[in-house]
C-alpha cells in the first residue's frame, strides 16, 4: 500500500498538465453543448472525479503487486467484453456499454492498461536480453483475443488502439528488427484482403471519403468537412469562447466528443492549440522519462505500453480533426466527453505515476 515516504516522488508537474488538459476538455464540453440546454460538462466532471479515484488506487497499490495479478484481471476484463457481446446495450448500431443505471461502463476502454500490465508481466518477467518468436507468437495471443472481441461490436477504432500496445512493449523488449519488417511486409501485401474481406461497407466508405470528401459534401464526407472548416476557422487567436458558429450552431457532429479539438481550434484559434499539444507534448515526454527512470523491466514496458496507447489516440484525433486522417470514433483522451474513456485514461496515468514513484523502492 501507499507509503508516506513516496509522496514526495509523486511526478506532480505531469498531475498538473493532465488536470490541466481536463479542465481545457470540460470548458469546451461547455461550450459546445450548452446552447442545447445539455448538462454533459456536469457528467464530465463527474467522469474526472471517479478517474481520480481510480487514479489513486492505481497509485497506491505496489505496481508489481498488480502485475502478479494481471492474469486475473485480464480475464476479467475479457470476460466483460464478452458479457457486452450478448448483453450489452445498442447505440448507434455497436453494442459497447453495460448497463449500470446511473452510468454506461464500457469495458473496451479498460483493455488497453489491462493489456498493457500483462504484457509488462509477461514480458519483464523474460531472462533473455531479447525477446524469441515464441515470445511474440504469446504476446500477439494476448493482445488478439480483446482485440477481435471488441472489432465484434463493432468498434474497430478502440480494438486498433491495442496495436500501439503490443509494438512498442515488443520494441523496447528487444524484438529483433527483422521481425518488426516482417510484420511491415506481411501487412502490406494483406492490406487488399483486409479490404475486401476483413472491412465492412460502412468503414470502405469513410476511407473513401477520406481521399474525396467533396463526392458526397452533405452525406457521407459532411463531418470530414466540417471539422477541416471548424478547426481552420479560427485563425491565429480564435474567434472566442461560445462565439464560434460551426460548434455552437451544430453544423459539426458530435463536437462534445470525436471533434472536441475542432471546437477548440475554432474558438481559441492557433494559439489555443498550440497550449493544447504543449500540455500533451509534456505529459508524453515526462511519461517517457517516467519509464527511463524505472527501477526494473516490468515498471518500464508497463509505461511504454500505457503511454504507445495514450499517444495514438491522441495522434489520431488531432489528425482526424484536421481532415488528415479519415473519420473514425477515437475520442481525445482527457478532454472529449466520455466517463469511461476518463476513468481508464486516469488509471492508466496512475499505473505511469506508480512506477516513477516507485523507483527508489526496494
Amino acid at each position: 500500500m501507499f507509503e508516506k515516504r513516496l509522496y514526495y516522488h509523486i511526478d506532480w508537474a505531469m498531475l498538473a498538465a493532465i488536470l490541466a488538459l481536463c479542465l481545457i476538455g470540460v470548458v469546451q464540453i461547455y461550450s459546445a453543448t450548452a446552447s442545447s440546454g445539455q448538462t454533459l460538462h456536469v457528467t464530465q466532471m463527474y467522469g474526472i472525479a471517479l478517474g481520480l479515484v481510480a487514479m489513486v488506487v492505481c497509485l497506491s497499490l505496489d505496481y508489481r503487486s498488480l502485475a502478479d495479478k494481471s492474469l486475473f484481471i485480464y480475464l476479467g476484463v475479457v470476460g466483460l467484453l464478452v458479457f457486452v457481446l450478448f448483453f450489452g446495450v445498442v447505440r448507434g448500431g455497436s453494442r459497447r456499454w453495460i448497463d449500470l443505471g446511473p452510468l454506461n461502463l464500457q469495458p473496451s476502454e479498460f483493455a488497453k492498461a489491462t493489456v498493457a500490465l500483462v504484457l509488462a508481466k509477461f514480458l519483464g518477467d523474460s531472462r533473455r536480453g531479447a525477446i524469441m518468436r515464441g515470445d511474440l507468437l504469446i504476446a500477439g495471443a494476448i493482445t488478439a483475443v480483446p482485440l477481435l472481441i471488441i472489432a465484434r461490436q463493432p468498434d474497430l477504432g478502440t480494438a486498433v488502439t491495442l496495436l500501439p500496445v503490443l509494438l512498442a512493449v515488443a520494441f523496447v523488449a528487444a524484438m529483433p528488427m527483422r521481425i518488426f519488417g516482417i510484420l511491415a511486409v506481411v501487412a502490406v501485401l494483406a492490406a487488399p484482403l483486409a479490404w475486401k474481406f476483413a472491412l465492412q461497407d460502412y468503414q470502405r466508405e469513410r476511407v473513401s471519403t477520406f481521399l474525396d470528401p467533396e463526392a458526397d459534401a452533405k452525406g457521407a464526407g459532411y463531418q470530414q468537412l466540417q471539422a477541416r472548416i471548424t478547426t481552420g476557422s479560427g485563425g491565429p487567436w480564435g474567434k472566442g469562447f461560445q462565439n464560434g458558429t460551426q460548434g455552437q450552431l451544430r453544423f459539426l457532429p458530435v463536437a462534445h466528443n470525436d471533434f472536441i479539438f475542432s471546437v477548440l481550434a475554432e474558438e481559441h484559434g492557433f494559439a489555443g492549440v498550440m497550449v493544447a499539444l504543449a500540455l500533451y507534448l509534456f505529459v508524453i515526454l515526462r511519461a517517457l522519462e517516467s519509464a527511463r527512470l524505472a527501477k526494473d523491466r516490468l515498471g518500464a514496458y508497463l509505461v511504454v505500453g500505457v503511454l504507445a496507447s495514450f499517444t495514438f489516440q491522441v495522434i489520431y484525433n488531432i489528425t482526424m480533426s484536421a481532415a488528415l486522417a479519415p473519420v473514425k470514433g477515437l475520442t481525445l483522451p482527457l478532454m472529449s466527453y466520455g466517463g469511461s474513456s476518463m476513468i481508464a485514461t486516469l488509471a492508466g496515468f496512475g499505473l505511469i505515476l506508480n512506477v516513477r514513484m516507485r523507483r527508489f523502492t526496494n
